[in-house]
């Protein structure tokens, strides 16, 4: 005989109504969803995934330029090549990750339109592409400490390095948790949207993105150091370079933060999913 199946088809119009093994069992349409997104980002590009390098070298090489030569701003006596490679690698992927799922309804309002699976797919899906790039740069900072230490330079590797793998599926789920509560905002404000690329901006000077947290006052560390992006950025540099102090201390602030965010985005957004194509 064959298999009976039961279908239950309720109304699902509270905070709370979030269903994580649906989510789960389109695991499948997530990766559809990260094959799309790979394909549509560099289609019809002269260079095609060569941007995948050159991007990142020249935000680098920028960088170098202006805060390094220019500015002057201490790297804590690592190359600024590997310096600006480590901060842009992680910062890039968090802001890249923020900013596309930021327009998660607005973007997809007529695929969702269309055919029913969970709403949260897409932007999942949108920050697991983002991993590619980070993989990219990872392997490219990886190169720039293998020819400074042939060349001599003193780089202190250490340890801590095997955190990375939870240092990334931390700013993946602070992305996630960030890009989820604005996509939901701008459902209902859409001139929000516009606020997002200034206000990315303004949290990357707000980070150790293109300085060393040595350079923070004492009077402003405390205050500083809440910014979830400041510990998790300063462990991921001291891993690879063993500059400047890891803060684990922050670290552990800055996972309350990460968990709270996410919570908080998911709520929004499951909420908002069940009545956004009103407004859309």
């Amino acid at each position: 005989m064959g298999e009976k199946f039961t279908t239950h088809i309720k109304s699902r119009n509270g905070w709370f109504d979030i269903n994580i093994i649906e989510l789960f069992q389109y695991k499948d349409l997530t990766w559809l969803f990260v094959k799309r997104n790979i394909k549509v980002t560099y289609k019809q590009t002269i260079l095609g995934p060569l941007w995948l390098i050159l991007n990142p070298m020249l935000t680098v090489l920028l960088y170098s330029f202006v805060f390094g030569s220019i500015a002057g701003m201490s790297t804590d006596g690592s190359p600024q090549l590997a310096f600006y490679l480590a901060s842009n690698a992680l910062w890039s992927y968090f802001a890249t990750s923020l900013s596309q799922t930021s327009t998660t309804f607005t973007s997809n309002a007529t695929i969702f339109g269309k055919v029913y699976f969970p709403r949260l797919t897409m932007p999942i899906s949108t920050v697991l592409t983002g991993i590619l790039n980070l993989l990219v740069q990872i392997g490219m900072l990886m190169v720039a400490l293998i020819i400074y230490k042939l060349q001599g330079v003193q780089i202190n590797t250490n340890i801590t390095i095997l955190l990375i793998p939870i240092l990334i599926l931390q700013i993946a789920v602070l992305g996630l948790g960030c890009g989820i509560i604005i996509s939901a905002l701008t459902t209902k404000y859409r001139d929000l949207t516009i606020v997002v690329t200034f206000g990315v901006q303004l949290w990357m000077y707000a980070s150790p993105v293109v300085y060393s947290i040595a350079q923070i006052p004492d009077k402003i560390y405390f205050l500083y150091m809440l910014n979830p992006i400041a510990p998790i950025i300063s462990i991921w540099r001291y891993a690879f370079l063993g500059s400047g102090e890891p803060p684990y201390f922050y670290w552990g602030i800055s996972w309350i933060v990460t968990m709270v965010v996410l919570i908080l985005g998911i709520i929004l957004f499951s909420k908002v999913e069940k009545t956004f194509m009103d407004t859309v």
